[in-house]
């Protein structure tokens, strides 16, 4: 009985010590740079920059392959941001701020064909084939690729109204005088 628990203990510090060695050698460096860029981003993990999750698309603007503007739920306090961080300029002259939307399944329209069943990267719309679809309101984060593949236009995206719920106080500037 002592000689199993004992060559368990032995073998459990041998494979710890491995493992542990095996992280310090063949660690991959990250840039500090996208982490911090991942940090400004929504995480949402939306898609709606073209780019799996933010984490990728935090990779794309550190490499200077994507604009500052590439986070359209962030909307224009990320992209002002994104610009302070990378130190580059920014015109937000003609960006249109537009406020959190939800997906709706018009019922009339649905033939339920699943496209935005397979679409949707949260699971927010449930169904079944041939059958009408819904959407969970709550879990949905509003990227609309659910309505751009709808062949029916039976989806429609609808502003989120502002509810003691939904509703959030901005947060407010940081200026020179309030540091001191």
């Amino acid at each position: 009985m002592l000689l199993a628990v004992g060559s368990l203990t032995a073998m459990g510090v041998a494979l710890g010590g491995l493992l542990g060695a095996a992280a310090r050698f063949l660690a991959v460096e990250e840039n500090p740079l996208e982490e911090e860029l991942k940090a400004i981003l929504p995480g949402s993990q939306c898609g709606q920059c073209g780019y799996v999750g933010c984490g990728q698309a935090a990779a794309a603007l550190a490499r200077g392959e994507a604009k500052v503007t590439i986070c359209s739920p962030g909307g224009k306090a990320v992209a002002e941001a994104l610009a302070k961080k990378l130190g580059v300029a920014v015109d937000l002259s003609g960006h249109v701020e537009k406020g959190p939307t939800y997906a709706v399944v018009l019922e009339e329209f649905c033939v339920g064909c699943t496209k935005c069943i397979k679409e949707c990267s949260l699971d927010a719309v449930f169904g079944a084939n041939k059958l009408m679809h819904s959407v969970i309101v709550d879990a949905c984060h509003g990227c609309g690729k659910c309505a751009e593949v709808c062949p029916t236009e039976a989806i429609e995206m609808r502003p989120v109204e502002k509810t003691i719920k939904t509703w959030f106080w901005s947060k407010p500037e940081r200026t020179q005088s309030s540091l001191h």
